[in-house]
Order: structure tokens, then sequence, then C-alpha cells
């Protein structure tokens, strides 16, 4: 019986994630939240089955009854998150936490099949993170004089990357994190979130040469110091963010293109003078010839992703922890061999109705700041994905980032629940905008029928 169980819960999973996959996207049909109500119920009961499943599945392979306890742990907590923001916040957009919930369950699955450990230490800071970030949506909605700070919020980003670049620990090569009281956190998950309000704060009222030339100023230094710590990953996020933002400000094609151009020229001089780029460039043009160095994890990741199949091998039946740091940088490929290719591309296709939910909510912001600040969190999120996955699967070199919410490091998940939390105030306030807009044009209405009825003899 319990092998049946195993063999079968592979598709039962996979069917499950494709139908939640296409309740994210069908939620776009409907304008309005509580004409969605049904579908976020449904993905509810899918995200239940999703991990049940899953857990079961691994308590029945390792005979640990430990498993079931953590399982316990976690949907409680995905229950709470669920129920307590829709008590706060009861205008809160389900979809942005549902997928949430759904990253962050996938990710506490496979992580649990590679790295107990690793596993519980990323449920405690998910726990702490979702308790902070909780709070987030009511300080974005209350305190509306933050966009007037961006010299502050240019400071808060540059000088703790400094401090990183002159006192911080260094990692394979690259200067990431620094440590305090013995808790390591790496500042450039967090800054990158200050960094897109640092840009709509001084774009929102003026795009003209000389406010567009500060803000290249202020941007300029962050992913130099970026560059000379060697988080080149991190630069690029933070350049393509600024290149995309000011775009969108200025409706400028120009500054678009020499962007574009900029960010050509730049990776040419980052793989001249930093050798860590060109044995990354190596491994992905042929990691066979590097198979013993820098290709071993590419390569290890190709026969990952081939050995899933659609429907996976099951959990504990694959070995993809074969993958130096596969909980980190290459938890997509862990996904796709051990359960399969479809839900791999459901991760794919849920972090993409994230960012189209993203992009709806900056398009129907009337407050120019909140929609430049939605825009560059979607953005922020959408290109570490594709960095992540492009690496796990060598459609571009592997940059070192994380998947956000379903790999393992704990600035990460922070920056990135918290990233969620200030969609999810934008999406209040446009709700609260929407409402305003409503009660003055009934209010115009009204006038307008009154005068009618004193015109009428």
């Amino acid at each position: 019986m319990e092998q049946y169980i195993v063999a079968l819960s592979k598709y039962f999973i996979a069917i499950c994630m494709a139908i939640y996959t296409y309740e994210s996207f069908s939620v776009f049909r409907f304008r309005e939240e509580k004409q969605r109500k049904g579908i976020y119920t449904r993905q509810v009961i899918l995200l239940f089955f999703v991990h049940f499943t899953s857990f079961l599945t691994i308590c029945i392979k390792t005979g640990d009854l430990q498993y079931l306890f953590f399982y316990a742990f976690q949907q409680l907590a995905v229950f709470t998150v669920l129920v307590l923001f829709e008590l706060f916040y009861p205008a809160v957009n389900r979809l942005v936490i549902n997928n949430m919930c759904m990253l962050l369950v996938i990710g506490f699955v496979i992580l649990t099949r590679l790295n107990m450990g690793l596993a519980i230490r990323q449920f405690i800071i998910v726990a702490v993170s979702m308790a902070l970030a909780m709070g987030i949506p009511y300080l974005i909605r209350r305190f509306r004089e933050i966009k007037n700070f961006s010299w502050v919020y240019a400071l808060l980003g540059i000088l703790p990357l400094g401090a990183v670049l002159a006192l911080g620990n260094t990692t394979y090569g690259s200067k990431l994190s620094y440590s305090i009281f013995g808790l390591s956190f790496q500042p450039s998950e967090f800054i990158k979130i200050i960094f897109v309000f640092f840009i709509a704060s001084a774009l929102y009222k003026s795009t003209s040469l000389l406010q567009v030339a500060y803000v290249t100023a202020v941007a300029g230094i962050h992913v130099l110091i970026l560059a000379a710590s060697r988080d080149l990953g991190g630069a690029l996020i933070f350049f393509v963010t600024y290149v995309l933002m000011v775009f969108l400000a200025t409706k400028n094609f120009l500054y678009l293109l020499l962007g574009i151009a900029g960010g050509g020229g730049a990776s040419v001089i980052a793989y001249q003078l930093f050798r860590h780029v060109q044995e990354r460039v190596q491994a992905w043009r042929d990691p066979w010839s590097v198979i013993d160095g820098e290709g071993y994890q590419v390569a290890q990741s190709l026969f990952s992703l081939g050995r899933g199949g659609l429907f996976g091998l099951g959990l504990f039946q694959g070995a993809p922890e074969d993958i130096p740091k596969v909980e980190r940088d290459f938890i997509f490929s862990a996904v796709a061999e051990e359960m399969g290719l479809i839900v791999a591309l459901c991760v794919i296709m849920v972090s993409l109705s994230c960012f189209i939910m993203f992009m709806n909510i900056s398009m129907r912001m009337r407050d120019r700041f909140y929609q430049l600040i939605a825009f560059g969190m979607g953005i922020l999120y959408i290109f570490q994905v594709f960095l992540t996955i492009g690496g796990d699967t060598k459609f571009i070199p592997m940059t070192g980032v994380t998947l956000p919410l379903v790999s393992y490091g704990g600035s990460s998940v922070m920056a990135t629940l918290i990233m969620f939390s200030i969609i999810e105030g934008l999406y209040i306030i446009r709700q609260d905008e929407g409402a305003v807009h409503v009660k003055k044009k009934n209010k115009i209405a009204g006038g307008k029928r009154e005068e009618g009825e004193k015109e009428t003899p």
C-alpha cells in the first residue's frame, strides 16, 4: 500500500500544481476581488493537497515521524498567514498571498528532502519575517511622507554596501555579507528594496535631465560598490531595475538604449577584469570542457533536469544532492528532478502570475510614486527569478542568486516577504483611491441631479 501511495503521489502533486497554476491566471478574468473569491478558495485547497501529499510521501519514504511534526508547524504557519492577512487587511490581494504561500511550501518540501537542518532554519526565518512583514501594509498606507526622502534612501543604500566592501565576509571570492552577534546577513537583499524607493522618490515629481543625472550617479555608485565586492549578480539586478524604472518614469527610449549599451559595455569589462566571470562564461558555453571545475555544477544541474521527466522521480528517489550548493543556487533543478518538469514549470508560471499582478497594481495606481514602487518591485522579483532559472538551465551564465521564496537563504527570503508585503500595502492604497474616486463621482452626479430638480418647474 505504501509503495502505491509513493508512486501515485507525484502524479497527484503535479495535477494539483497544474490546476493551481491555471487558477493563478484565471484570476485576471475578473476585475474585483469579490469576484475572485471562489478561485482563491480552490487555490487554498490545492495548496493544502500539495503540502500534505508531499510530506506524507517524505514520511513514508524515510519512516521518520519528525517530518510529520515539521509539516504540522508549517501548515499552522501557512494557515495563520492566510487568516491574519485577510483579518487585518480585508482589502488584501489574495492572489499575491496565496502564491507567496505556495512558493514557500514548495521551498519547504524540497529543502526538507535535501537538508532537514536548513529547512528548519528557513522555517524559523520565514516565521520571524512574516511577523515583521505583517505590519508593513499598515505602515505603507499610514505614512505617505515616505515619498520625500530620496537622499535618505541613497545614504541607506550606499553606506551599508560600502561597509560590506570594507568589512564584509568573503565567500567564494565575493564580499556579500557580514556578521553581527553571530548572525550573518546579506545587506544587498534589503538595499535593493531601498534602491527602488530611492528611484521612485527621485523621479515621481521631476524627470528633467538634471534629475535623471542625479539618479544615474547614485545608481552608478551602488552598482560600482557591488562590482567591487564581486557581487555581480546583485549589480546586474540593480542595474536592470534602474534602467527600466528610468524608462517608465521618462518614457524616453534614448535612456533605454543608452542603458542597454552601457550594460553591454559593462559586461565586456567585467569579463576582462574578473577571472570568475570568465570561468562562469566558459561553464555556460561548454560545461563538459571544465567539468572538473566550474562546469561541474552546471553539468550536474543538466543531468538533474534530464532525469526527472514530466512527473519527476519522486521525493527521495533522485540524487539532486550531487549538485554542490543545490539548496541555494540550483534549487530549481532539484524540484525538476524529484517533483517533475510539470511542477517546475508551474513554479515559473506562478512566479510569472505574481509579476503580472505587480504590473497590474502598478498600472492602476493613480499616484506616480506608488506606481513606480510597484513596477520596481515587480522588476526586482521577476528578474531574479529569470537569473536563477536561466543559470540552472544553462540559458544564461550562472549568477549565483537565489530563487525567491524557494531557495535557502535567510536574507533573500526575508527581503522577498517584505517586498510582497509592500505590494499588498500598495494594493490597499489603490483600493482606497478607487473608493475615494467613486465617492467623488457619486457626489458630482448627485449635485447635477439636484441642480436639474431645481431647474424643473
